[in-house]
This record gives C-alpha cells, sequence and structure tokens, in this order.
C-alpha cells in the first residue's frame, strides 16, 4: 500500500482489482483540512479513463510490472507476435492492445512490453522509426516557395505528411509519439 500523495504521472495501481496508470496528477492544500489529490488514470486492460479525488491519507495498492525487451515478428490479423530477446518466449498482444502503436510495428523491430502477473498489458516503442515509402503524390513543379507537404503511405500503411522532396522508394525517420515526419534518411 502507498499513500495516495504518492501518486505521481505514470505510477501504476489497482482498485477495485482493475489496473490504473496515473496519466495527470494534480496536488490541492486548502488553507484548512486534509489536501486532496486529483488524478486522472487510464485503465490498462480497457483503455478507459477515469478522474479520481483521494484525501491525503488514504492508501491505494501498488502495482509492481515486469518490464521485457522483446522483438516484433509477425501479425496474424488479430494478434500481434513477439519474442523476448532474454527467454525467448513469444507472447503475443491482441489488436486492441496495441491500438495505434500498430502503424510503427516493423518486423524484427526491438520494444519494451510491461507485464503483470505474465499478462501483457502495454507497448513501448521507440521515440523514432525508419520506414519505407511505398506510394508517394508527385510533387508540383514550381511549388516549393511556400514549402508544401504531400501525403505519403509508409510500409505500414501510415500517413504521414512529408516534404515535397519524399519519392517512392525513400526511407524516412518518423516520431512514433505524434506520428510526424523528421527527416530523410
Amino acid at each position: 500500500m502507498i499513500d495516495a500523495n504518492a501518486l505521481r504521472k505514470g505510477v501504476t495501481f489497482t482498485i477495485d482489482n482493475e489496473l490504473y496508470k496515473v496519466t495527470d496528477y494534480h496536488h490541492h492544500k486548502p488553507g484548512r483540512g486534509l489536501a486532496t489529490i486529483r488524478v486522472k488514470a487510464v485503465n490498462l486492460r480497457t483503455g478507459s479513463n477515469i478522474e479520481k479525488t483521494f484525501s491525503s491519507s488514504e492508501k491505494v495498492e501498488d502495482v509492481r510490472l515486469d518490464y521485457h525487451t522483446a522483438q516484433y515478428l509477425y501479425n496474424d490479423g488479430n494478434d500481434f507476435h513477439f519474442m523476448d530477446t532474454d527467454t525467448y518466449e513469444q507472447p503475443f498482444i491482441s489488436a486492441s492492445v496495441i491500438g495505434e502503436a500498430a502503424d510503427f510495428l516493423i518486423e524484427n523491430m526491438e520494444v519494451k512490453l510491461t507485464f503483470y502477473q505474465g499478462e501483457v498489458l502495454d507497448i513501448d516503442l521507440p521515440t523514432s522509426v525508419e520506414m519505407e515509402v511505398v506510394r508517394a503524390e508527385p510533387a508540383v513543379r514550381g511549388d516549393t516557395a511556400t514549402g508544401v507537404n504531400k501525403k505519403v503511405v509508409t510500409q505500414t500503411g501510415l500517413e504521414v505528411s512529408v516534404p515535397a522532396f519524399i519519392e517512392t522508394g525513400d526511407i524516412i525517420r518518423i516520431d512514433t509519439r505524434t506520428g510526424e515526419y523528421i527527416t530523410r534518411v
């Protein structure tokens, strides 16, 4: 058990046998009385968001998570398969848990998986990935004075807005946090 005062962004805890991860935290101390801690948290199993207020004297159940480095192998339509680089076990994660991270997964990419009692809860991607452009609109000649961008499609089907000079076959670096173009490699 930990004090509600210890809840900070990124801390994982349980309420009513549900796992939550704090996404936002606000500590309020009125002139008199106990302080209150208001947190926004996401349910790690369902993805739903909650807002909860705790008094500073309350306690919550702390959770111990395990992190493993894994290599992405393949997607069979419903599940994404990985291989733990230490034990060579092959856990899989359902597409609903992966969510938007699926757009950035490339075969043989190393990621960090978050486990709780043997159950995979989350995936941490590297901050940037390099992808090949498989489809790019042709650039309009003479339209470079304003720094025009165009849409391209990467090998995973992700659409990215890039500068006009990017062509089909180019390798580009994309920020996985925002999905934005960084540079041509």
